[in-house]
């Protein structure tokens, strides 16, 4: 079992014209744990402040100061990562909940987005792509990629989620395969609003799910 608080180090602490984004990770990929802290050796603006490695540690951080990014593997070993992620959306209103991803994993994105997720993190991710998804998650931004933006184009033909026009462009053209850089010259807005447009898809999925009666997921 591992659940920890994870002091800052030396080079871990923001400058002070920086906004100080406090990060939990809930994973029990130790490998992973490492990669991520490898990465914020040199980083000023985010503090890991607690980890732990299964379901009922991560259940238990949240009784703790609230953090602004949660970051909770899909499957951990005493249940299901979706608890957690729910659980910390209830509790914390104000975190932004990323999913730390396997290729494997990936088929399960839609549930944890629905579950309150607003983001993912594929594992093998490059320091730098880590914290920038970070940064971008905690500004209001979104993850996505072609098969996720499918999936939802699927659903929004069903009636659920409602799209607005600029949200089912976007979309589209990242199910084509564009990036969201991409997506924002095509449609000559900023990333950060194309990025915007996936976190409100995000927000409205959410919203529906919890109006089931079971009031999770499908």
């Amino acid at each position: 079992m591992f659940q920890s608080v994870l002091p800052a180090g030396p080079h871990t602490h923001p400058a002070p014209s920086l906004q100080r984004i406090h990060l939990m990770l809930v994973d029990d990929d130790a490998e992973f744990r490492g990669a991520v802290m490898a990465a914020l050796q040199c980083c000023t603006d985010i503090t890991p402040v607690a980890a732990a490695a299964s379901r009922a540690d991560g259940l238990a951080l949240l009784s703790r100061a609230p953090a602004d990014v949660m970051l909770v593997a899909p499957a951990l070993p005493d249940g299901s990562g979706l608890e957690v992620i729910r659980a910390a959306v209830r509790r914390w209103p104000g975190c932004a909940v990323m999913v730390a991803t396997t290729l494997g994993d990936r088929a399960d994105l839609l549930d944890c987005i629905e579950a309150g997720a607003a983001g993912y993190l594929p594992k093998d991710s490059a320091p730098g792509h880590i914290l920038d998804e970070i940064r971008g998650l905690s500004n209001g931004g979104g993850s996505i990629n072609p098969l996720i933006a499918h999936r939802i184009l699927m659903r929004s033909r069903r009636g659920e989620p409602a799209l607005s026009t600029y949200e089912a462009q976007a979309l589209e053209l990242i199910a084509r395969g564009f990036t969201a850089d991409e997506a924002a010259r095509r449609m000559e807005v900023s990333r950060h609003t194309v990025l915007s447009f996936v976190r409100s898809v995000y927000a409205r999925m959410q919203a529906l799910a919890a109006s089931r009666p079971d009031g999770l997921a499908s």
